[in-house]
């Protein structure tokens, strides 16, 4: 994650009015209106700090592996949800699958109740997601491929696939449906904390290509009005990104964003983002390699009443134990593991690590 404080400072400025944003712009971004900063914080307010994770289980290698009717495994997000309990979380972020609603909508709504059942039974109320720009171009229903030894998120993938992105017409129609069906079943479900409606806009070098999607999404959310917040992280600060970045924190109800950065320059993020006096959710931390580590992080996020939400739960199918960009080809456990707490036998990467975030969380 590229860090350009002085472009989100000029950013923030234009959000706040103290520089004018421009009137092609302001007609651009004409939605049904964001909640305002008194609701978001009264929504706020009453709930306590909470942690949690990105979460799947590690029986699965991706999204359509998680939702799909054979692979859906609630044994193992039941046992695993339960270790969470144990450790304080109160939330976790998880991702939904066009691809399994496309081929299964009913099938996919039902076992998302069973999974906010899981989650109500050990006190956790997930985030959901529904589009993703990260990993690989294209998905398709079925059976997944066994993940690639030793390689980060080898079979995760992008939703919708970029082959559909093609044409727009029949990719709208379709996911219209989708997002609206969703909302329209969970959205005033107490269960769910939240909803994310597009993670990392613009990643695998698609930039501002993604924005007409982005903007979909927001309209589609708004016409079903879910009496849950909605958002859209911001990931990358660079100029490139500026016209996506502008549209996500001037939209989002709740204000959320991904740092994998050392304590001391996440710090610097927090407190330009809290110039918008709206509640604070960090969907991603936690990258022991580049300095991320829990032991700094999450004491500073809770200081500053920011949802704290790691990447990576109990090691498995996704191999996120290893680092972007630097395989290990014979799978080799790496001696730091990039993010991830558990082994599938409850052993942790860190017992300190674990001690740390029973504390903070009160247990």
């Amino acid at each position: 994650m590229k860090r350009k404080i002085c472009f989100l400072t000029l950013l923030l400025l234009a959000l706040m009015g103290v520089l004018p944003i421009s009137a092609q712009q302001q007609k651009k971004n004409v939605l049904v209106p964001r909640w305002t900063e008194a609701k978001a914080n009264a929504w706020y307010a009453p709930l306590p700090w909470m942690s949690g994770c990105d979460y799947i289980p590690a029986t699965a290698i991706n999204q359509i592996e998680m939702w799909s009717k054979d692979t859906y495994d609630h044994k193992q997000i039941d046992k695993e949800l339960g270790w969470a309990e144990e450790l304080g979380f109160k939330t976790m972020r998880v991702f939904l699958s066009s691809v399994v609603y496309a081929h299964d909508p009913q099938g996919l709504k039902d076992r998302m109740n069973d999974f906010l059942t899981i989650c109500d039974r050990h006190g956790i109320r997930p985030l959901f997601v529904f589009f993703d720009d990260c990993w690989n171009a294209e998905s398709s229903y079925g059976k997944q491929p066994a993940p690639k030894p030793g390689v980060h998120n080898s079979g995760w993938v992008r939703d919708p696939s970029m082959s559909l992105r093609k044409d727009t017409v029949t990719l709208y129609r379709n996911l219209s449906k989708y997002v609206k069906d969703i909302l329209t079943t969970f959205g005033n479900d107490k269960r769910v904390l939240m909803w994310d409606l597009y993670n990392e806009p613009g990643n695998s070098d698609q930039k501002t290509a993604s924005l007409p999607l982005l903007r979909k999404v927001f309209e589609w959310a708004r016409s079903v009005n879910p009496s849950q917040p909605l958002t859209a992280g911001v990931w990358n600060l660079s100029k490139d990104f500026a016209p996506l970045n502008a549209f996500q924190l001037e939209h989002s109800d709740v204000i959320s964003y991904h740092n994998y950065d050392p304590a001391y320059k996440h710090s610097e993020e927090i407190k330009y983002l809290a110039a918008l006096n709206r509640p604070l959710v960090c969907t991603e931390y936690m990258a022991r390699r580049n300095g991320s580590f829990f032991s700094s992080v999450m004491p500073l996020l809770k200081a500053n009443k920011v949802v704290a939400i790691n990447w990576g739960f109990v090691s498995g199918k996704t191999n996120t134990i290893f680092a972007w960009g630097t395989p290990i080809p014979d799978g080799h456990e790496p001696e730091l593991w990039f993010h991830d707490i558990y082994r599938q036998n409850k052993t942790p990467f860190d017992p300190e690590e674990i001690k740390l975030i029973k504390k903070l969380n009160g247990k």
